[in-house]
């Protein structure tokens, strides 16, 4: 089935957050640092307030006091240092905003942003962990004398015993480099204030709607049923867009204050600055294996920077590359510290996988120096550690459950697809000819459906269908993997069933799309919504059909009775029996809709296995993929 979505993106109908427009809409730029840390010594807007068409300029001392960023995850004594939304007095990441022009036109606020004078004295800053732990360094918030900001441990077994016993040990420093996510539309919000009723519109591109409702309405001390967040089509997240920024705080505030509406959005320049930024954690790990090869202890040291201010979604990196570090192996002792630490860049939070892709990089990387240093295949080390098949539900050191698996079949699968006998032979023939070329094996496991999510589903008057979401898609095609699900469900086609998401008002209370879960928990919430229907509406099609309950089956498009494939009633014709209200069962309420909220007992832990050949080119450095295969355990597939 095709992508019901694509075609309004394709032919340029999309309708992303720089599209929209209301009557009397202001436009918000803003006056930012182009230091890491700085001391303001004085700020000037005057020449702003006096280009025509600019309606405010907002310093720091204008702005009201403003509650605190709610965060997610935190680890326990973690250190929350302030988060201002116009800096004052210290400026602490290239970037931070200091003063905020408010004009007619987005191009005239632009110019008084610029026009806003500010005189800086530089202070010393730090961009890495390592340096922002070192004696001496400058202190990044006035909340941490030694930059520290949290710190996770797990600790099983006797891990120094292991170390000290071992027959083979091996060492490894890994460097993440940090990055942004750049998606292709930056951000932006739109916010609209009706002092008649109290209630704040915001439109914003966000993969978090009902986080970021709630995230304003506690920030501004609103009534969070009198916000309402609108995240229209969002052009990519890849986890940067998982909670709410300065900018649409003060897009909201300033709607408020000004008694217009305000619209900012963000420059890909300014994208790159201030969007939280991800990875960029250095970790060394140690593994301790026995004569046979067998893996007996493992140690890490993880040090991530957080930047100078926490994302929403702080948590997510520094604990999941800890907690996933011991991966597809069988591992009794452990003892991984996983420290975050502020540093004077922008924060860094989760971006596409938060801290699980850094584990697998860590953990297969020390398999191969194990194996490197056993002189055994790298396949064959891993065979005698993966976790086998019947120890499953399997409980790691880390304390992490991990439902199901078959790690020996996946990686099996995936050498007998890409012929690894043949590749590795290849390889000796090319390297006696000067070549360079590399074949790689790795094997992972990936945690997702995190948390809860909810679904509404309701059959109309006519019989079309519609289900809505707590989760919100920027691109994965849930619009029609949800449909797939509710019209599987009810046994009606696709076709006839409308998905609306990204929109807390109407919808029930959800939490959105991050982390690998939207299919599993909203889907599953939608399914569930639509079973609750479904059993309802066979009640009712046993009314109209004369017969017992137990007698009613469905069939394409509406009900059957067993045995008699003349009595069939639609669901246009059961729904309209159901709102009509009269002649209903004794104890049958009218209406056709159901809501549920899905929470699995736990995480769903997949699995994945990856064989890849590369050619280096010797004088220039290119690295070429010459085959890659990849084998993953995807569960049960929606949309093939």
């Amino acid at each position: 089935m095709r992508r019901r979505e694509d075609r309004s993106l394709v032919t340029g109908r999309g309708r992303f957050v720089d599209d929209l427009a209301v009557a009397g809409l202001l436009h918000l730029a803003l006056t930012r640092s182009p230091h890491a840390h700085a001391r303001i010594r004085s700020l000037d807007a005057s020449a702003a307030r006096r280009i025509p068409g600019v309606v405010s300029v907002i310093t720091a001392e204008e702005l009201d006091p403003i509650g605190p960023v709610p965060l997610m995850r935190l680890a326990p004594g973690t250190v929350i240092p302030e988060y201002p939304l116009l800096a004052a007095g210290i400026v602490r990441a290239q970037g931070v905003p200091v003063a905020a022009a408010v004009a007619e036109s987005s191009y005239v606020a632009t110019d008084a942003a610029e026009r806003v004078g500010v005189d800086y004295e530089p202070l010393g800053g730090v961009a890495d962990p390592d340096g922002a732990l070192a004696a001496g360094a400058p202190h990044v918030v006035e909340a941490s004398r030694d930059n520290h900001a949290l710190a996770v441990a797990w600790r099983h077994g006797d891990p120094d015993r292991a170390f000290r016993e071992a027959a083979h040990h091996v060492t490894l420093t890994v460097q993440q480099q940090r990055l942004c996510g750049v998606p292709l539309e930056p951000r932006g919000a739109l916010a609209r204030w009706d002092p008649d009723t109290g209630e704040l519109t915001v439109w914003t591109s966000t993969q978090a709607p009902f986080r970021v409702r709630s995230s304003l309405a506690r920030m501004l001390g609103l009534d969070e049923a009198r916000v309402r967040v609108i995240a229209p089509d969002v052009g990519g997240g890849f986890g940067v867009k998982g909670g709410p920024y300065r900018e649409e705080v003060l897009v909201a505030w300033l709607a408020r204050r000004l008694g217009r509406p305000v619209k900012w959005v963000s420059t890909r320049a300014e994208d790159l600055l201030t969007t939280n930024h991800g990875r960029g954690g250095r970790s060394t790990g140690e593994l301790a294996l026995d004569a046979d090869g067998r893996i007996t202890g493992l140690r890490a040291r993880i040090r991530q920077p957080l930047g100078s201010s926490l994302a929403v979604t702080v948590g997510g990196t520094p604990q999941n590359h800890g907690r996933c570090l011991p991966g597809s192996y069988l591992v009794e002792h452990v003892d991984i510290e996983s420290v975050g630490v502020f540093t004077t860049t922008p924060p860094v939070g989760a971006y596409r996988g938060a801290g699980r892709p850094e584990a697998a990089f860590l953990i297969e990387r020390l398999v191969d120096e194990a194996a490197r240093s056993l002189r055994l295949d790298p396949v064959e080390l891993r065979r005698r550690n993966l976790i086998p098949r019947d120890r499953f539900p399997f409980k790691t050191a880390t304390g992490q459950v991990y439902d199901s698996g078959d790690y020996a079949g996946l990686l099996d699968g995936t050498l007998a697809t890409a012929d690894y006998a043949s590749l590795r032979r290849a390889q000796a023939v090319r390297r006696e000819r000067g070549e360079i070329v590399g074949v790689g094996v790795a094997v992972y496991v990936e945690p997702s459906g995190l948390g809860w999510e909810s679904g509404l589903v309701r059959v109309e008057q006519t019989g079309a269908v519609l289900a809505v979401t707590g989760s919100s898609a920027h691109g994965q095609g849930h619009e029609t993997t949800f449909a797939q699900i509710v019209a599987d469900e009810l046994g009606v086609t696709p076709e006839a069933v409308t998905v609306r998401h990204g929109d807390t008002l109407g919808a029930p209370q959800g939490i959105g799309t991050f982390g690998s879960r939207s299919v599993a928990l909203g889907g599953s919430a939608l399914a569930l919504a639509s079973r609750d229907v479904r059993e309802k509406a066979r009640g009712l099609a046993a009314s109209l059909l004369e017969a017992g309950a137990d007698d009613v089956v469905a069939v394409d498009e509406g009900f059957g009775v067993v045995g008699a494939p003349g009595r069939v009633v639609s669901w246009a014709r059961v729904a309209e029996f159901a709102y009509r209200g009269a002649g209903l069962p004794i104890g049958a309420e009218p209406g056709l809709e159901a809501t549920r909220f899905f929470s699995p007992e736990g995480e769903v832990w997949s699995a994945g296995a990856f064989v890849v050949s590369v050619r280096v080119d010797r004088d220039t450095g290119t690295v070429t993929p010459e085959r890659i295969v990849w084998v993953d355990d995807a569960g049960t597939i929606v949309n093939p």
